[in-house]
């Protein structure tokens, strides 16, 4: 899978006293684009099976969005994972092409069913880790 990407503007809803997009609402924009993401790639069966939770973020704000602003959000998955978790990067760019924000997640993977802690099966792995060529 290569790296996957969604735009966003920024509503009004999303813009803090400040004037630009609220660091909450960057929080949540890293899971919508998480979320786009296993959509884009799972099947109905992996959707009903499975469902992933965020353990850590690692967030580096790097510059702001107004409202109306749209920024695209990317993401990808470097490295295979260690067990139930692998760290997803995130990055979110202006039309000018500079970087807003950049975060690294560490998201792990349950089993709907029993709520449990599942290893990432192969087949998963195959679709969110980036392959080098």
């Amino acid at each position: 899978m290569s790296r996957f990407r969604l735009p966003i503007t920024a509503a009004a809803e999303d813009i803090d006293e400040l004037g630009h997009v609220n660091n909450a609402v960057w929080v949540r924009w890293i899971q919508d684009v998480a979320a786009a993401h296993w959509h884009a790639v799972a099947t109905a069966e992996e959707h009903a099976a499975y469902v992933w939770v965020i353990t850590r973020h690692e967030i580096d704000y790097r510059g702001s969005a107004l409202v109306g602003e749209t920024v695209t959000g990317e993401t990808w998955v470097p490295e295979p994972p260690k067990g139930a978790r692998f760290a997803r990067h995130v990055r979110f760019t202006g039309a000018d092409g500079k970087v807003k924000v950049e975060a690294v997640t560490t998201w792990a993977l349950l089993d709907r069913a029993s709520g449990r802690l599942l290893r990432v099966p192969a087949e998963l792995v195959d679709r969110f880790v980036e392959r080098a060529g």
